[in-house]
């Protein structure tokens, strides 16, 4: 069958196997490499295998829950979504979320994901207790920041290369509501956007969408949506009535794939300019939902057929913080002059780096998302290329289309990924189409 991530591209002839048990994974794990999968939503080839793709799906029970502490035990394939469904009206949120809930808690661990708080509270590992993982030789280890330490570090952002997410422990944030406060700023060029960033690090949740259109003295305007979980004590009554927000989430659906990008240059230099301005009329402080705040694209299911049959990448990089406003400079007069037109341009503040092998490090992560042409494929190999002239790396859960080459100059640690893959076998046992395009 033919399989993809989110962004559709690339489309890889491989076989997937949805085992029941944990029996049925070992045996799968004798017979040939295999590469574990969640819901799909690495957005390239990171959870397609070589010889077998096995699908987590299954195995997506809650076995555990403390309501005193927020702690919370599951199997991998659990997605986020349903634990926001289960949780949230009892006043627990996830400590860390990506920018999409259907996820699953294996491919959170995997990719070691950050979301909008990582400046103040960390990535994923930040609310991982334990992990119990099956390795090559068909053992459940439990992983922690005590037992097992070093695998444990190796596998939060180790893109499932070092066996199978199997259970999890996590912890969740209390909340009185489902309600964020938002406060947005506009900052007109991108040294206003940097200093908003530095001087807001006390907000919990801060991302800034970007106007790549914007040129000259506009390079990098924006808006910066600051949030913070509102209190029941701040909310008007008329949202006090709907505490956890569980009346007032819609979703539209694109049944099909379009003959046509209807993401398409035109439309997304409309959409930018009206968004910048309509950004613009309303800033200040309100109220808004969890579901608008954290996940907004989640409201349009299958929004990723928008960009048509070929698909879209996304290019996303971490700078650090001493080149950060250069290299961001570089990147977005390089995509402006291109017009190629990405419909997502995020800036976010990250934090310091914790794991071993994971994206964040402190300092700035943009991500572009554009559609797949032999034009912007060229386009984001130049990017590439200025991501490492200013000591920047990729966040592998996006990747779909970077080289070896590239990957390597990009992150010494590499070298020590490698090594560690062949001390413990797992580079004969657990294998992505990814691991193999890099050479992992």
């Amino acid at each position: 069958m033919k399989l993809s991530g989110w962004g559709r591209f690339p489309m890889i002839e491989a076989s997937l196997e949805s085992p029941r048990s944990e029996a049925e994974i070992k045996t799968k794990l004798s017979t040939g490499t295999i590469i574990a999968r969640g819901n799909g939503r690495a957005y390239g080839d990171s959870a397609i295998g070589r010889d077998k793709t096995i699908d987590m799906r299954n195995f997506n029970h809650m076995l555990a829950f403390n309501q005193h502490d927020g702690i919370l035990e599951v199997e991998a394939g659990v997605l986020l979504s349903e634990i926001i469904d289960t949780f949230l009206p009892r006043g627990w949120f996830p400590f860390v979320t990506p920018g999409t809930k259907f996820v699953t808690i294996g491919g959170m661990i995997a990719s070691d994901v950050h979301g909008k708080n990582h400046h103040k509270e960390g990535s994923m590992r930040s609310c991982v207790n334990w992990i119990d993982l099956l390795n090559p030789n068909g053992e459940i280890l439990r992983l922690s920041a005590t037992q097992n330490a070093e695998l444990f570090d190796w596998t939060m952002g180790g893109m499932g290369l070092t066996g199978v997410i199997l259970r999890a422990q996590i912890r969740l944030k209390q909340v009185s509501t489902g309600w964020i406060k938002q406060k947005t700023i506009v900052a007109n060029n991108l040294d206003e956007i940097i200093n908003q960033f530095e001087i807001n690090q006390s907000a919990t949740y801060s991302v800034a969408w970007i106007d790549y259109l914007a040129t000259g003295k506009s390079l990098g305007r924006s808006l910066l949506m600051l949030g913070e979980h509102a209190d029941q004590a701040h909310l008007p009554k008329s949202l006090l009535e709907d505490q956890y927000c569980q009346n007032r989430t819609t979703r539209y659906y694109m049944s099909f794939v379009p003959p046509f990008k209807v993401l398409n240059k035109t439309t997304v230099n409309a959409f930018n300019a009206l968004y910048f301005w309509a950004g613009k009329r309303t800033t200040g402080t309100k109220f808004i939902q969890w579901n608008k705040y954290f996940y907004p694209l989640d409201s349009f299911d299958k929004w990723n057929r928008l960009y048509g049959r070929n698909g879209f990448a996304q290019f996303q990089c971490v700078l650090p913080l001493k080149s950060s406003k250069y290299g961001l400079k570089r990147l977005l007069e390089k995509t402006g002059e291109a017009r190629q037109g990405p419909f997502l341009a995020v800036l976010k503040r990250l934090g310091p780096q914790s794991g071993k092998f994971s994206f964040p490090m402190e300092g700035y992560t943009l991500a572009f998302d554009f559609p797949v042409t032999a034009a912007t494929l060229d386009l984001m190999k130049k990017l590439d290329e200025i991501t490492i002239e200013y000591g920047g790396r990729f966040y592998l859960a996006k990747d779909s289309r970077m080289s070896k080459k590239i990957f390597e100059e990009s992150d010494s640690r590499v070298v020590d990924f490698r090594n560690m893959r062949q001390e413990t076998a797992t580079k004969k046992h657990f294998v992505s189409h990814q691991s193999d395009r890099l050479g992992l």
